[in-house]
């Protein structure tokens, strides 16, 4: 317990920050309008690109005997790689909406 405590207090000003981004993440996304969602999922799609390659450097640099680190990576890479063509499938299906229907008449 002892370890906790040190550690808590050594990290102090890292705690600190990433509990700043969190709220201002949550700030930040609330007020987003629905008109802009479509280009943030393409931009979250490009981020979580960059997971999926730092997950395949960090198993590539990782120790044969060391299977925390593969199999840690091994779990990026595959939920990364959900996440990403999960928000392509999102984001195809509202570009969907807004594109008009070609066998549709003009009412009159």
């Amino acid at each position: 317990m002892q370890n906790l405590f040190d550690w808590i207090t050594g990290n102090q000003q890292l705690i600190y920050i990433v509990i700043l981004m969190i709220f201002v993440g949550i700030e930040v996304i609330g007020r987003v309008p629905s008109v802009l969602h479509t280009p943030l999922m393409s931009g979250a799609n490009a981020i979580h690109g960059v997971v999926v390659i730092g997950a395949i450097i960090v198993m590539g640099k990782a120790e044969t005997d060391n299977y925390l680190a593969l199999i840690l990576g091994f779990l990026a890479v595959i939920l990364g790689t959900l996440n990403v063509v999960g928000g392509f499938v999102v984001t195809d299906r509202m570009l969907e909406m807004f594109k008009s229907k070609k066998g549709k008449q003009k009412s009159q």
